[in-house]
């Protein structure tokens, strides 16, 4: 299956102002802790790390554990000085990565 995800943040921003950004990825999490009907444990995948640039340069980052909930929702505050282009990237087990790219208009 394929992952998505859903971005919110501002269509513009003023420049040194901070906006707030909201992401989630549709990911089930698996804890690992489970059996399946047959009674086998079922393999833990989980979104482990997630983080976002401004072209290139890390501005958010969060390390996620058992304990997060599936399709993990973060939301963070930031400013930036000048338009460019916010990439996000989740990880996971499994081989799970899932990216998006989105615009930023600073004016």
């Amino acid at each position: 299956m394929a992952a998505r995800a859903v971005i919110h943040l501002p269509a513009r921003v003023a420049a040194g102002q901070a906006f707030e950004v909201r992401a989630t990825v549709a990911h089930a999490m698996e804890t690992g802790y489970r059996n399946d009907d047959a009674g086998n444990r079922l393999a833990r995948d989980l979104v482990r790390r997630f983080e976002c640039r401004l072209d290139g340069e890390l501005v958010f980052s969060a390390d996620l554990f058992a304990a997060v909930s599936a399709n993990p929702y973060l939301s963070f505050w930031m400013q930036a000085g000048k338009s460019g282009e916010l990439s996000f990237r989740w990880q996971g087990d499994q081989g799970f990565e899932h990216r998006e790219v989105r615009a930023l208009t600073v004016g």
